[in-house]
């Protein structure tokens, strides 16, 4: 019974010991790999090259409408868009879908999707090193891979490393 409770107590001590914000797993500054660049049109024609964001955090996120965990983070990445734009960061989405916009542009209505989405093909995926959905990327302000997540994002942790990339961004740029 004392062995349960001082357990008990322990547990709940380290709960409270635990950091409130999520622990970042960004690849250090200087560990940092270009991303690929890339220039293809988004649903209403304009063109969308990576390479034009530089100076910007960019989530970019390879997603398709048929899968499950991808339409759980797109309306994550439409509340980043707003809340993060003023401050420096572009989302962007790479749609695999085989059909095209034929899949993507009802889906892009009916969500209302607030940033640019273009559709790629599994050549360009292989180019960033993605073989599965739903694959994230946050790309710093130098245009260089800070991130790269498999699977669906923890969505606390990867906004705490958007905001991360915002800060270190504005401080290198500060520094110069």
């Amino acid at each position: 019974m004392i062995r349960h409770t001082f357990a008990r107590i322990a547990f709940v001590a380290l709960c409270f010991a635990l950091p409130e914000k999520a622990q970042s797993d960004l690849t250090t500054a200087n560990s940092r790999k270009a991303a690929s660049d890339f220039s293809l049109s988004d649903s209403k024609g304009s063109s969308v090259k990576l390479s034009a964001y530089k100076g910007r955090v960019v989530l970019l996120d390879f997603w398709a409408t048929w899968c499950e965990g991808c339409k759980v983070e797109i309306p994550w990445y439409m509340e980043f868009q707003n809340k993060y734009r003023g401050g420096g960061l572009s989302v962007v989405g790479v749609s695999m879908d085989e059909d095209g916009w034929k899949s993507v542009k009802p889906f892009l209505e009916e969500k209302k999707v607030n940033y640019p989405v273009v559709i790629g093909d599994w050549d360009l995926a292989k180019l960033f090193g993605i073989t599965a959905l739903p694959v994230t990327l946050l790309i710093d302000r130098d245009g260089k891979i800070a991130d790269l997540h498999a699977g669906m994002v923890d969505r606390g942790a990867f906004e705490h490393e958007i905001q991360i990339l915002l800060k270190e961004s504005t401080s290198k740029k500060a520094a110069k």
